[in-house]
C-alpha cells in the first residue's frame, strides 16, 4: 500500500485539468512511488508509464519525427483515439521532452504525469516550451506528520502546545528524535535497523553525487563541489560567506556562485535571504544555509543538536511558504519568518528571556504572531514543539 503525502492531495485536484503535471524534487523522496500510486488509481486501461532511466525507454522518445514517437507510443498500448493518460518517470534523460509533450498535449490532448530530480533544467527547459500547459509540484523528504503515517503512528496532534502534557510529550518526542537523528527520505524512514538506515543515507549520498553531480552537472571538479556539499552540511543555519567558502575551496566566486545555484536547483540545500524593512543598518543581502534533509546532515556533519533541530523546523515551515530570517548588527535575530506574518525563533531548551526578545523584535518588525519552537518539554508561554509544525 502506497503511503499518503501531502503533495498527492495537492495533485489531485488537477488529475482532470489538460495540463502536464510535473513533479520535481531531489532523488529518492518519493517521485517514482507517487507517479506509481497515481497511475494505480486511474481507472482506465489506456495509459503507458515509462521509467526513462532505463536507456531503451528512451529510444521511444529520441526519434526526431514525432509520427514515429506516436507509433511507439501505439505499439506500446496507447490509443490517441481516446484521451490517453502517459507516465514518464526521470523526464531529465531526454532533451526535448518538452517539445514532445507540448506536440501530444496539442494534438491529441494526451495528459502527463512527469518527474524529473533536477529543478534548475526542468524550470528553465520548461517555463517557455510548456507555457500555460504545465503544473509543477516539489516533493521534499517527509514532513513530520507525513513520518508519523510511514510509521503508523496513531499519535494524533494537538493544535497548541498547552493540550500537551509532559506524559504525551515525552511519548512523541523519542518519534520525534528518531525523525530528527535519520531525517524524512522514505527509504530510511521505513528501514527498521539503525545500521540499515544509515547505510540507506550513504546510498542517497552517493546516488546524488554520481547522478546529479558527475552526469548533469558535467563539472570539470567534481571533488570540489563534493567538498563543497561536506563544507555547507557544517554550516547549516549559518550565513553563506562566499568569499571565505571560495578561498578556503580555492575556486572563483563566480564558480562557487555556479556550484551552489546548482546544489539548490537540485534540492541538496535551500538558502533563505534576510527579511527587511529597507533600514541599512540591517543584513540583507547575505543567504542563510539549509540542508535538504537531517539525516544526511547528521550521518556526514555530526552537529550538535541545535544545529538539527534548526534544520528540521526549517524542513517542516518550507512547505508552508515563504521563509526569511531576521538579524541585526548587534547580533538580535528571528530564526525563521513565515510568508511576512509568523516569527519562529528556534531553541533547545528555551528561557522566559529568549520569549521577552522574541517579542521585543517581532513587535519592531509589526510581526503580531511569534512563536519560540522548542526541542525540550516548556511551561513557557507561547511555546510550540518542532512535531507540532
Amino acid at each position: 500500500m502506497i503511503k499518503s503525502r501531502i503533495i498527492l492531495r495537492e495533485i489531485k485536484k488537477y488529475i482532470d485539468a489538460s495540463e502536464a503535471i510535473i513533479v520535481t524534487g531531489m532523488r529518492r523522496t518519493g517521485k517514482t512511488t507517487l507517479l506509481q500510486g497515481i497511475y494505480s488509481e486511474i481507472q482506465t486501461k489506456n495509459k503507458l508509464f515509462l521509467d526513462l532511466e532505463n536507456p531503451l525507454n528512451r529510444k521511444y522518445l529520441e526519434e526526431e519525427n514525432y509520427d514515429r514517437i506516436k507509433a511507439s507510443l501505439e505499439f506500446l498500448g496507447v490509443d490517441f483515439t481516446h484521451r490517453a493518460f502517459i507516465f514518464l518517470d526521470e523526464i531529465q534523460f531526454v532533451r526535448n521532452l518538452p517539445s514532445i509533450v507540448k506536440y501530444f498535449i496539442d494534438h491529441y490532448k494526451a495528459k502527463f504525469f512527469l518527474t524529473g530530480s533536477a529543478s534548475f533544467y526542468l524550470k528553465n527547459l520548461f517555463t517557455e516550451s510548456l507555457a500555460g500547459r504545465k503544473y509543477i509540484f516539489e516533493i521534499f523528504p517527509l514532513t513530520f506528520r507525513e513520518f508519523l503515517v510511514f510509521k503508523e503512528s496513531s499519535f494524533k496532534m494537538p493544535d497548541e502546545a498547552k493540550h500537551i502534557t509532559r506524559t504525551e510529550f515525552e511519548s512523541i518526542s523519542l518519534l520525534y528524535d528518531e525523525y530528527m537523528t535519520f531525517g524524512g527520505f522514505p527509504g530510511v524512514v521505513l528501514k527498521t535497523s539503525i545500521d540499515e538506515k544509515k547505510k540507506t543515507l550513504e546510498d542517497i549520498f552517493t546516488s546524488f553525487f554520481q547522478l546529479e553531480i558527475m552526469q548533469i552537472g558535467d563539472f570539470r571538479k567534481n571533488n570540489v563541489i563534493r567538498d563543497l556539499m561536506l563544507l555547507l552540511m557544517q554550516r547549516i543555519g549559518s550565513k553563506l560567506d562566499v568569499q571565505k567558502i571560495a578561498s578556503d575551496l580555492g575556486i572563483s566566486r563566480p564558480t562557487l556562485n555556479e556550484y551552489i545555484a546548482f546544489l539548490e536547483g537540485t534540492y541538496f540545500i535551500k538558502s533563505i535571504k534576510p527579511f527587511s524593512m529597507g533600514k541599512s543598518s540591517e543584513l540583507r543581502k547575505t543567504p542563510k544555509v539549509y540542508l535538504c534533509d537531517t539525516g544526511l546532515a547528521n550521518h556526514f556533519a555530526n552537529l550538535d543538536t541545535g544545529r538539527l533541530f534548526e534544520n528540521s523546523v526549517f524542513q517542516n515551515l518550507r512547505l508552508k511558504g515563504e521563509l526569511n530570517y531576521y538579524q541585526r548588527k548587534s547580533g538580535a535575530e528571528i530564526d525563521f519568518i513565515l510568508n511576512k506574518k509568523t516569527a519562529y525563533e528556534v531553541k533547545v531548551n528555551p528561557r522566559p528571556s529568549d520569549l521577552s526578545a522574541l517579542k521585543g523584535l517581532s513587535t519592531q518588525l509589526n510581526i503580531e504572531d511569534f512563536k519560540i519552537v522548542s526541542k525540550k518539554f516548556s511551561e513557557i508561554e507561547n511555546i510550540i514543539y518542532g512535531f507540532m509544525l
